[in-house]
C-alpha cells in the first residue's frame, strides 16, 4: 500500500534521528509521536516534517528541545496513592517475607523521569527495613532515555509543590530542607543508581524483585510492547512483581504475566515460557552461555531439518539454493557442492516440474501454492507421483527472504484412489447427512468465533483509547506546568518593573530642578513635579506632545540646535541660559542642561534629558 507524502517525510525524519543521534522512535505509537513533534514544530514556526528535518540539519542544538518535548516527563511522589498503598502493604511485604536477611533486594524503576518514583520506592523499603539493613541490602536502579531528567533526578532536590503528596512523617524523616528546597537524605540516596537505558534497544537489568514501569509502555506500539515485556519477564525473579501505570492492562500478554491486582496494575511473572523465546531473550542480553545454547539450538534445528521425512529444499530471494535436506539430495541427486549455486543451473529447477515460474507466482501472489500429482521417474526405479508445495519465507517485518519447497511422495495415494472411490460411493449417503449436521455446527462455530473476535477487537480498541487519553492527559498536565512557570516568571518581572519605576520616580521627584525627557521625535516622555512648578503644566497634559509645540514661559525654539547635537552624537553635553517666565509670570534666568539618553547598545541615542534650573540673581 502506497504511503502519502506526509508519512514519507515523517519516516525520513525518524530515520535521520536514528542515524544521527542513535535514538530509534520507530517503536513509538505514530499518532502520539506525530502530535508531540508537531508541537515542537509550532514553536519553530514550521509547517511540514520535511521543513523540520532541514531545520535539524542546520541547528543541531534543536535535538535537546525536541527530545524534551517527545519524552513527556510527567511523574510525582506517590502518584495514584491507592496503588502505592496496595504495593506497600501487600506486595513489598510478601517480597521481603520470602527474602532471608542476607539476600540483596533489587528494584528497577524503568522510565524514572526526574526520580520521584525511585525515591518513593526508597522510602517504602526503608520503612520496611531498618536504615542499616536498607543501606546494605537495597539497590534501586532508576533508568530513563532523557539525560536532562536523569541529571535532575541525581540532584534529589525538589520544590515544596513537588513534595506535597508525601506524608508529613516521611517528609520529615527522609528529606532535608536546603535553601527552600527539599533534598533526599544523602546516606540513603547512594542506594538509588541512575543511568541512561533504552527499553527498546538495551539489555534488561536482571534478578529483580520488583520492576516499576508506570505509564511508559503506552507510548509504544504493540510489537515493541511485546519485546519489552519479554525482556521484563526475563529480568524478574520467579517471585518478582511488575508495577505498571493505570492505563496499561497486559490483557494480551497472559503467557508472560498474570495479575496480582488488575485494579492497581500489579502483575506477577509466569514462571514458564516457551524455551525458544527464552533463549532469544537471553541472547539479546549478551549472555555468553545463552549464545552457546542458541548455537546448539540452531544445530538441533539443522539436524531436525535433515531428518524430516519429506524431501525439502530452501531457495533464497536471489534464486540461490541455500539448503537441501538429506532426502532431497538423495531423491534429486544434489551434491553438497550444489548448495550455494543458482537454482537455474541445477536440474531440479525444471525437473520434475518447472520451479522458477511458480516461485515468481508465489512472490507476486504473496501466498503458497501446491502443484499436485507431478509425475517423476528416477533411473531404474518405478514412477512416482509428487505433490510440490512452495511456501514463501518471511521476516518479522513481512519482507520475503526466500521460499521453502517440499516434495511429498503421494504415489501410495494414487494407488488407493480407485479403492477410495468405491468406498466414497458407499459412504455418500451417510456423508450427506453428516455434511448437513457439520454445516450447522460450522455455522454456529463461525458465529461464536465472529462474536469472540468482535469482543476482542472492542476490548483492544478500548484499551488503545484509554492509553491515548492518558497520554493526552499527561501532555495537558505538562503544558499546564509550563504555563504556570511562565506566569510565575511574568509576576516576578512585573514586581521588578514596578520597583524600577518607583525608584526612578523617587529620583526624579528628589531633584530640585525641572527634568524633561524627550525621544528622538522631540515628544515628551517624562515631566517631573519641579517642571510642573516652573511652567504650570501637568505631566498628563504634555506627555506625548512635541516639546516645541508647548506654550510655556521657556523659549524652546532656542534649544533645537543643542538638542540635535546631542541626538546625532556630536556632543555629549550642551548647556544654554535663557530668559524665561515662570508659571507665576515672574521673569527668571533659566539654565538648561542637555545630556543624551542612551539605549542598550553602545552609541545608540534614544533621546535627550533636559535639566531646567532657575538661576538665583
Amino acid at each position: 500500500m502506497a504511503i502519502n507524502e506526509e508519512d514519507r517525510l515523517f519516516e525520513a525524519l525518524l530515520e535521520y534521528l536514528r542515524q544521527v543521534r542513535g535514538f530509534d522512535f520507530t517503536g513509538y505509537k505514530p499518532s502520539s509521536l506525530k502530535r508531540r513533534i508537531r508541537k515542537q514544530m509550532q514553536v519553530r514556526g514550521l509547517e511540514t516534517f520535511g521543513d523540520y528535518l532541514d531545520y535539524l540539519e542546520v541547528h543541531p542544538e534543536e535535538f535537546s528541545a525536541l527530545f524534551n518535548t517527545v519524552l513527556i516527563n510527567v511523574t510525582g511522589f506517590f502518584r495514584d496513592p491507592e496503588a502505592w498503598k496496595y504495593l506497600d502493604t501487600q506486595i513489598l511485604s510478601a517480597i521481603l517475607a520470602q527474602k532471608t536477611p542476607d539476600l540483596p533486594i533489587r528494584v528497577w524503576s524503568a522510565g524514572c523521569a526526574s526520580g520521584e518514583e525511585a525515591y518513593t520506592l526508597a522510602m517504602l523499603l526503608a520503612e520496611h527495613l531498618d536504615i542499616e539493613q536498607f543501606r546494605q541490602r537495597v539497590k534501586i536502579y532508576a533508568t530513563d532515555v532523557d539525560e536532562e531528567a536523569l541529571a535532575q533526578a541525581r540532584q534529589a532536590s525538589y520544590e515544596a509543590k513537588a513534595v506535597e503528596a508525601i506524608p508529613t512523617a516521611l517528609l520529615e524523616r527522609y528529606f532535608d530542607v536546603v535553601t527552600g528546597r527539599y533534598v533526599f537524605r544523602a546516606d540513603l540516596r547512594r542506594a538509588v543508581i541512575f543511568g541512561r537505558h533504552d527499553l527498546v534497544q538495551d539489555a534488561p537489568i536482571s534478578r529483580l524483585d520488583l520492576l516499576v514501569c508506570r505509564n511508559t509502555l503506552m507510548y509504544f506500539n504493540a510489537e515493541t510492547q511485546r519485546r519489552i515485556l519479554s525482556r521484563f519477564h526475563f529480568a524478574l525473579n520467579d517471585s518478582g512483581a511488575l508495577f505498571l501505570g493505570k492505563a496499561e492492562m497486559l490483557l494480551t500478554h497472559s503467557s508472560l504475566f498474570t495479575p496480582l491486582s488488575l485494579q492497581h496494575r500489579i502483575f506477577s511473572r509466569v514462571s514458564r515460557i516457551n524455551p525458544r523465546d527464552r533463549l532469544l531473550v537471553l541472547a539479546q542480553t549478551g549472555d555468553e552461555e545463552a549464545e552457546n545454547r542458541l548455537a546448539i539450538n540452531m544445530q538441533l534445528r539443522e539436524a531436525a531439518f535433515n531428518s524430516v521425512p519429506v524431501a525439502q529444499i530452501v531457495v533464497d530471494f536471489n534464486g540461490t539454493l541455500v539448503m537441501a535436506n538429506s532426502l532431497a539430495r538423495s531423491l534429486f541427486r544434489i551434491n553438497l557442492q550444489d548448495v550455494g549455486k543458482p537454482l537455474q543451473d541445477l536440474e531440479i529447477s525444471y525437473r520434475p516440474v518447472e520451479l522458477r515460474s511458480h516461485i515468481e507466482k508465489v512472490y507476486s501472489d504473496r501466498n503458497s501454492i501446491l502443484i499436485s500429482s507431478v509425475h517423476y521417474t528416477q533411473p531404474d526405479k518405478l514412477p512416482q507421483f509428487l505433490d510440490v508445495q512452495i511456501t514463501p519465507l518471511q521476516t518479522n517485518t513481512n519482507g520475503y527472504i526466500g521460499v521453502s519447497i517440499s516434495f511429498i511422495d503421494v504415489t501410495g495415494y494414487h494407488e488407493l484412489q480407485a479403492e477410495l472411490h468405491r468406498y466414497n460411493q458407499e459412504l455418500e449417503t451417510a456423508n450427506e447427512e453428516l455434511q448437513s449436521s457439520n454445516e450447522e455446527l460450522e455455522t454456529t462455530n463461525e458465529e461464536l468465533q465472529s462474536t469472540n473476535e468482535e469482543l476482542e477487537t472492542t476490548n483492544e480498541e478500548l484499551q488503545s483509547t484509554n492509553e491515548e487519553l492518558e497520554t493526552m492527559n499527561e501532555e495537558l498536565q505538562s503544558t499546564n506546568e509550563e504555563l504556570q512557570t511562565i506566569n510565575d516568571e511574568l509576576r516576578i518581572r512585573t514586581v521588578e518593573l514596578n520597583q524600577s519605576n518607583a525608584f526612578l520616580n523617587s529620583i526624579l521627584g528628589s531633584l530640585r530642578g525641572g527634568v524633561v525627557v524627550i525621544d528622538r521625535q522631540y515628544n515628551v516622555l517624562t515631566w517631573n513635579g519641579e517642571a510642573e512648578n516652573l511652567w504650570g503644566l501637568r505631566a498628563e497634559e504634555v506627555q506625548g506632545h512635541s516639546l516645541f509645540s508647548l506654550d510655556i514661559g521657556l523659549p524652546v525654539e532656542h534649544l533645537g540646535e543643542p538638542i540635535r547635537n546631542c541626538l546625532v552624537g556630536s556632543e555629549k553635553y550642551q548647556e544654554a541660559i535663557l530668559q524665561a517666565t515662570n508659571r507665576r509670570g515672574r521673569a527668571i534666568q533659566c539654565r538648561v542642561s542637555i545630556t543624551p539618553l542612551n539605549g542598550h547598545e553602545e552609541n545608540q541615542r534614544r533621546g535627550v534629558i533636559l535639566l531646567m534650573e532657575e538661576i538665583e540673581s
